[in-house]
């Protein structure tokens, strides 16, 4: 991410003070983390097809939506809040490919590259996202973990480190984890 110290160390005051109640604290985040949360959408959004009709900013408005109707979250930093916001957009994605998924009974899902996050090693080059999000539904059935750890590094796009602090674990946990779960899903995709 790119925030520097100071704003950083800002953000998270700022997610302190609106777990705390203070609603301006969420108006006042918005200007500092809107940069990174279009960092965010739009990597969730490039492997799209041409003429997707979800654009970048208006999935951006819907997590933030969401992201504002958050009650009781305990915010514990900003590495928090944007893996929140990425699982908050993999959710709007999946819910958008299935609603144009049963307006055109089973026409064109949406599709997203894989291989360009290194998330998998396929013959085919991008992945449904229903299937994606089917495959890491049973992932976190079987290790939820792992499951967070691709969503916060492949949707988000935290780093290790980043990923270590959102999940209080260590980064050799986050490696292992992504590891063993980018291997899992190249099994349950091809399939």
């Amino acid at each position: 991410m790119a925030n520097s110290p100071t704003q950083a160390h800002e953000i998270s005051l700022m997610l302190r003070a609106w777990s705390d109640g203070d609603t301006q604290a969420l108006n006042n985040l918005l200007p500092l983390v809107y940069d990174e949360l279009h960092r965010q959408a739009h990597r969730c959004l490039r492997h799209e097809r041409t003429g997707h009709t979800l654009q970048t900013t208006d999935l951006i408005h819907e997590a933030y939506l969401k992201l504002a109707a958050q009650a009781g979250v305990e915010w514990e930093n900003r590495a928090h809040f944007f893996a929140l916001s990425a699982q908050l957009m993999r959710h709007i994605l999946v819910d958008y490919a299935r609603a144009k998924h049963r307006a055109k009974r089973g026409g064109e899902a949406l599709r997203l590259s894989l291989s360009k996050a290194e998330l998998v090693a396929t013959e085919e080059s991008d992945v449904d996202l229903l299937a994606l999000d089917e495959a890491l539904t049973r992932l976190a059935a079987i290790d939820e973990q792992q499951s967070r750890v691709v969503e916060m590094r492949y949707l988000g796009g935290l780093d290790i480190e980043e990923t270590a602090a959102a999940l209080g674990i260590s980064s050799a946990t986050v490696k292992r984890d992504w590891t063993t779960a980018k291997a899992w899903l190249g099994r349950e995709l091809r399939r």
